[in-house]
């Protein structure tokens, strides 16, 4: 798996040999920064893009390679005790709501299984496009096999990139599931401290448990302004990312609010796009449930500013980490990507229509062979 924050590759090894899937084991390899440079460089039209992206295609799936054949010795097994990987590929344009809808994940499937001697099983978003659905998100399908319970609602927030939630109804009240991405999680948040290292003077490419912003003061002005965003207002089913909530929507919005005569610095910008995220997570879990269990997983569970806000939020929810299921919240995309491998070998149904919007169900993904 590698996210929509471009921050590295997450590997995970998963057991599907009894009724719930078991983690094993798990590998995370961040991205050199001028890996990093070169996908997000990809999120928005720009010159020469063929040549990049396909250049860029190859040189991750190397990188995908070197990853999974290290994690391999780590676990002293070889591609003999592997059935398949499941690839998820980098994301570097998703346009679903376009007249000709379209998603492109590179990472290239097929060198990557020459590399490992392992069947992929990738490109898992475009047949649901192809039957007219969103193509995201796809992992509330493996959520409902892991944290759907019998009695209780279940909401799992996945807080990346973008932010999105899987919300499970009681299983005895055979509702269906619906998931959705709510909007911004750590991209923005990510893109400014980036701009602003002067400030803040740290090195990292991200505010390392959330203290900078919490250093800032959240401004209702600007926080107005950005949930007023047309998107927060569209209905389910829906799917954005980072070509949509990038470094250029924020420069509007500030532009918008002649941020020098709000008096704002640049920690009050961070804390305001954490409350964004926040509070467009907690605004859709209001709508869908008053008494769910709320688990929380992906990068923004490590950004203790953000847990804080979205506490204040949601007051009345029992708010855990997915690690209360025994599943570790770094793991969760990555195993679900595992899923859909499985699923596709076994033939079984892995989109879920009403979700992603497609016309039915289907199995996703293509098999590469070394």
């Amino acid at each position: 798996m590698s996210g929509t924050s471009a921050d590295g590759i997450d590997l995970a090894l998963v057991d599907f040999s009894n009724d719930k899937p078991k983690l094993l084991a798990s590998f995370h390899q961040a991205y050199p920064q001028d890996i990093h440079n070169k996908i997000t460089a990809l999120y928005n039209p720009d010159t020469n893009e063929i040549e990049r992206a396909f250049s860029v295609d190859i040189e991750l799936a190397h990188l995908f390679a070197q990853a999974v054949n290290t994690f391999l010795q780590q676990q002293q097994l070889t591609a003999k005790d592997i059935n398949a990987i499941g690839n998820h590929g980098q994301t570097i344009r998703h346009r679903p709501q376009q007249t000709h809808a379209f998603t492109l994940q590179i990472g290239c499937c097929q060198t990557l299984a020459c590399l490992t001697n392992i069947k992929v099983i990738g490109q898992f978003r475009q047949k649901d496009i192809a039957l007219g659905g969103q193509g995201a998100p796809l992992v509330p399908a493996f959520h409902q096999i892991v944290f759907s319970d019998a009695k209780h609602d279940a909401v799992v927030v996945n807080i990346g990139g973008v932010a999105n939630i899987s919300f499970l109804p009681a299983t005895d009240n055979k509702n269906p599931m619906i998931g959705y991405d709510t909007g911004p999680g750590n991209a923005l948040m990510d893109d400014w401290f980036a701009l602003n290292q002067g400030e803040h003077g740290s090195k990292k490419r991200y505010d390392e448990n959330g203290n900078w912003g919490a250093a800032g003061q959240v401004n209702a002005t600007l926080l107005a302004l950005f949930l007023a965003d047309p998107y927060f207002k569209m209905s389910a089913p829906k799917s954005t990312g980072r070509e949509y909530f990038h470094i250029n929507w924020l420069a509007h919005h500030l532009a918008l609010t002649k941020i020098k005569a709000l008096n704002l610095n640049p920690a009050d910008v961070q804390a305001t796009l954490g409350a964004l995220t926040a509070i467009s997570i907690a605004n859709e879990i209001k709508k869908l449930s008053c008494t769910a269990k709320i688990y929380l997983c992906g990068g923004g569970t490590h950004n203790t500013n953000l847990k804080n806000q979205l506490n204040q939020q949601l007051t009345n929810y029992e708010i855990l980490l997915t690690n209360h299921k025994g599943i570790d919240a770094d793991s969760v995309e990555a195993m679900a990507f595992a899923w859909l491998a499985f699923a596709y070998n076994k033939k079984i149904f892995s989109n879920s229509p009403a979700v992603t919007g497609a016309g039915k169900k289907t199995t996703l993904g293509c098999a590469f062979h070394p």
